[in-house]
């Protein structure tokens, strides 16, 4: 018998290309659930940013964001927008 002469090994090709694009497709599948998921915009704001990147955000957002959460109170607040130098 002549094993992988002629035409009947055309499969073995078939094969070979199958495999390769399913790992491929495994390795985007691992990467985007490394990264955090696949959905869509996941920064803060108005920017546009690519899926599963941050946008950079100014301290003065960071403190807005946790004094809208509750996790300052308004005396808080106003010190840190003070040692910030953006207080009134």
């Amino acid at each position: 018998m002549m094993y992988g002469y002629g035409f009947n090994m055309w499969w073995m090709w078939l094969y070979g290309a199958l495999a390769v694009a399913g790992l491929v497709v495994l390795i985007v599948v691992i990467v985007r659930i490394a990264a955090g998921g696949t959905k869509g915009n996941q920064g803060h704001g108005n920017a546009p940013t690519a899926p599963g990147v941050e946008a950079k955000r100014t301290p003065r957002q960071i403190l807005d964001e946790r004094y809208a959460r509750g996790e300052l109170t308004t005396e808080e607040y106003r010190e840190r927008l003070a040692v910030l130098g953006q207080g009134s």
